[in-house]
């Protein structure tokens, strides 16, 4: 925890007191200025509405995306389900750099650079590592369950919305804080994409901070503090859900 610590009290430094030798821990004045400072210096504020947008967009993406084929790998009988499962398995082991100048290609031929889309649209179509997580959960549930409903005539749509998800919280919780941990930090999709000030998150406003001959580490280290808090936040409010998910998908077989 001491980075952080040492980060909150940078934070509260005057810009002479950053760099002292040997380190000051505790500032002698308490600059809570900085927080303003460093939030108005840069449009933060646009910053953050993009950035939650993005965000929620991409949570609500992936978790519609991974749960429905979850659902089918773990519970729907088909010729060469476990072949493609693993082949969908395989895909994690591409690096993201080879599929960039691919994707940034295809983006760019609809039209779709310096918007919000590339950052939103990947979200839509499953990320293997939440579909295996969520497969793993699903295992979990009891097929009685399931074979119950469809004699009632319930389509499997109707199940998963009826049965599965409300069983797998845990499970989905987990996923939602991978995706809102991973969108929130984006930075390299936002530095490639996005070209106006006014379509920037929060990562790229942050790395504006770096200017070429100086930087205001105190405000840097303010506009840090803020922009974690969300994660922060988020992680502690749905920590038991996190730590049952994860451990319960581990657990399947």
């Amino acid at each position: 925890i001491l980075p952080f610590m040492w980060m909150l009290t940078t934070s509260l430094k005057p810009s002479s007191q950053v760099f002292t030798f040997p380190p000051q821990f505790l500032p002698t004045t308490f600059q809570w200025r900085n927080y303003i400072d460093g939030w108005t210096v840069l449009p933060f504020t646009r910053f953050l509405i993009n950035t939650v947008i993005v965000t929620v967009a991409a949570v609500i993406g992936n978790l519609v995306s991974c749960s429905l084929p979850a659902y089918a790998f773990a519970h729907l009988r088909a010729r060469g389900r476990e072949v493609m499962f693993v082949l969908m398995l395989a895909t994690m082991m591409i690096p993201a750099e080879v599929t960039l100048v691919p994707v940034f290609i295809l983006f760019s031929k609809l039209h779709m650079v310096n918007t919000l889309w590339p950052l939103i649209l990947p979200a839509w179509f499953g990320y293997p590592f939440s579909i295996f997580l969520l497969r793993q959960f699903f295992l979990g549930i009891p097929r009685s369950l399931i074979e119950a409903a469809q004699l009632e005539g319930a389509s499997h749509l109707r199940i998963v919305v009826s049965i599965i998800l409300p069983l797998a919280k845990p499970a989905l919780a987990t996923v939602a804080i991978f995706a809102f941990v991973g969108n929130w930090n984006n930075l390299l999709g936002a530095l490639i994409y996005l070209r106006s000030t006014d379509k920037f998150t929060l990562p790229v406003g942050l790395n504006l901070f770096n200017g070429q001959y100086v930087t205001a580490y105190n405000q840097l280290m303010a506009v840090s503090i803020l922009t974690i808090l969300p994660i922060v936040v988020t992680f502690f409010l749905a920590q038991k859900y996190f730590v049952q998910g994860v451990a319960l998908g581990q657990g399947e077989k």
